[in-house]
């Protein structure tokens, strides 16, 4: 897999899905809503681990900086 997730990018994945997991624990989001979010929330968390988005490689976005070479 190629790399396609930025700096940026990834800590605001990171950022994102522990407020909706902090959100979800705290009965502020719940029911069919909340276990949407908590598996958004997952795939989030797995694609900055990763560094590889698929919705990124099927569009063909990359946020990643280039290397001087």
């Amino acid at each position: 897999m190629k790399r396609n997730v930025g700096v940026f990018d990834k800590a605001f994945r990171i950022v994102a899905a522990i407020v909706i997991a902090l959100l979800y624990y705290f009965g502020v989001i719940s029911g069919t809503v909340g276990l949407v979010l908590i598996i958004l929330a997952i795939v989030l968390l797995l694609t900055a681990l990763l560094n590889f988005c698929g919705l990124y490689a099927l569009f063909g976005c990359n946020t990643c900086s280039k290397k001087k070479e």
